[in-house]
C-alpha cells in the first residue's frame, strides 16, 4: 500500500510545497535554511528559519539555497528537502517512503539546472522522479483544461520567476519565461527607499511593504505606511512615511518587463489559439498575481479578461501533484 505513494512538489524560490493526493497540500513553507557556519550544521528550516533572515549572530547564516527557481546551492537544497519530507511524513500521517515524486521546473531551466534537481529528490528517498514544466502544473492546478484542443493562457508570476505559456491538447505551443518575480519586486523595493531616504531595508521589510501598499500601474486612493531601517549617513535607526504611489513607481520596471513577456507570447501564439484566447481569457497565479490592482492592469493592457487561479500560491503544487495521473498523456512536455 505504501509502496506507490505519489507525492507532488512545487520546488519555489519563495516556498516549498508538498502536494499529496490523498491529503492535498501537506506542506507548505518557505524555502528558507538556518545553517552554523563552522559546523554545517542545519540549525533551523521553513518557517522558523524565515523568521532568522537579517536577525542571526555572524555563525548563523539564514539562506534561501534556490534561486531564479532553480538550485543555487545542491547540499543545502537536499538537507531543505530532507527536513521537509519528514514534516510530510508527519503531516501525511503516515511514512512516506520511496515515493514517486513529480517536480516543476522553471520553463527556462538548462538540462544541468533540470538534472540538479532530479538529483536533489532522488537524495531524499525518491523511487522516480519526472520534471513537468512550471506554467503546464499551474494550468493543470488552476483547473483548466489542457488536455483539450482549446488555448489556455497562464501567467504564473513566482519568487524567482515569471512564466508565460500557452498550453493545449497537453502541449505548450508558445512559452516565454523571464527571471523577474517577487524577489526582484522586493529588490527594487529595497532600492528605491536606499535611494531615496538613504535608509537601508531588508527584505522581510520589502515584502511587507509590497503586500500592503505594493499596487501595479492603475490609479488608486493613496496610501502610506511607516517603514523602520538603517540611515545610511548617521548610522542609527530611522522611521519614514512611504507612500503606495512610490512603490508603484518602484515596481514599475520589473512590472512592465512581466508584461512585455505576456506580449511576446501572445505574438508568437497561432491565429486559431487567438480567438480562443480573446474568448477564454488568461489565467494569473503565483504570489504576483497577488499584488493588488495586478489583474485590473492586466486586462487594461491586453485588452482580454484576466483571471485569478482559484488558488494562485498553491495552483504550481496541486498541479504538479494532479499531473502524475496524466503523465502518460503530458509525456511530450517532460523530460
Amino acid at each position: 500500500m505504501f509502496g506507490n505513494i505519489e507525492i507532488g512538489i512545487d520546488l519555489g524560490t519563495a516556498n516549498l510545497l508538498v502536494y499529496s493526493k490523498d491529503k492535498g497540500i501537506i506542506v507548505n513553507e518557505p524555502s528558507v535554511v538556518a545553517i552554523d557556519t563552522e559546523t554545517k550544521k542545519v540549525l533551523a528550516i521553513g518557517t522558523d528559519a524565515k523568521e532568522m533572515i537579517g536577525k542571526t549572530p555572524a555563525r548563523i547564516a539564514a539562506m534561501r539555497p534556490m534561486k531564479d527557481g532553480v538550485i543555487a546551492d545542491f547540499d543545502v537544497t537536499s538537507e531543505l528537502l530532507k527536513g521537509l519530507m519528514k514534516k510530510a511524513n508527519k503531516a501525511a500521517g503516515f511514512n512516506i517512503r520511496k515515493p514517486s515524486v513529480v517536480v516543476c521546473v522553471p520553463s527556462g531551466a538548462t538540462s544541468v539546472e533540470r538534472k540538479s534537481i532530479q538529483d536533489a529528490v532522488k537524495s531524499c528517498g525518491a523511487k522516480t522522479v519526472h520534471l513537468i514544466e512550471e506554467p503546464v502544473a499551474a494550468a493543470i492546478g488552476a483547473d483548466l483544461p489542457v488536455e483539450e484542443p482549446i488555448a489556455n493562457l497562464i501567467v504564473d508570476i513566482g519568487g524567482g520567476t515569471s512564466e508565460v505559456a500557452i498550453i493545449s491538447y497537453g502541449g505548450v505551443v508558445s512559452c516565454n519565461s523571464i527571471r523577474i518575480g517577487g524577489d526582484k519586486l522586493d529588490e527594487d523595493i529595497v532600492q528605491y527607499i536606499r535611494k531615496q531616504y538613504n535608509l537601508l531595508i531588508g527584505e522581510r521589510t520589502a515584502e511587507k511593504i509590497k503586500i500592503e501598499i505594493g499596487y501595479a500601474l492603475i490609479e488608486h486612493d493613496k496610501k502610506v505606511m511607516e517603514v523602520r531601517g538603517r540611515d545610511l549617513v548617521t548610522g542609527l535607526p530611522k522611521v519614514v512615511e512611504v507612500s503606495s504611489h512610490e512603490i508603484q513607481e518602484a515596481l514599475k520596471e520589473s512590472l512592465l518587463a512581466i508584461l512585455e513577456v505576456i506580449r511576446a507570447t501572445l505574438e508568437t501564439s497561432p491565429p486559431e489559439l487567438s480567438g480562443d484566447i480573446v474568448e477564454r481569457g488568461i489565467v494569473i497565479s503565483g504570489g504576483g498575481a497577488l499584488l493588488n490592482g495586478m489583474q485590473e492592469w492586466l486586462s487594461e493592457e491586453i485588452i482580454v479578461p484576466v483571471h485569478l487561479a482559484p488558488s494562485p500560491l498553491e495552483s504550481v503544487a496541486i498541479g504538479t501533484g494532479r499531473s502524475l495521473h496524466v503523465m502518460k498523456s503530458l509525456q511530450k512536455i517532460t523530460t
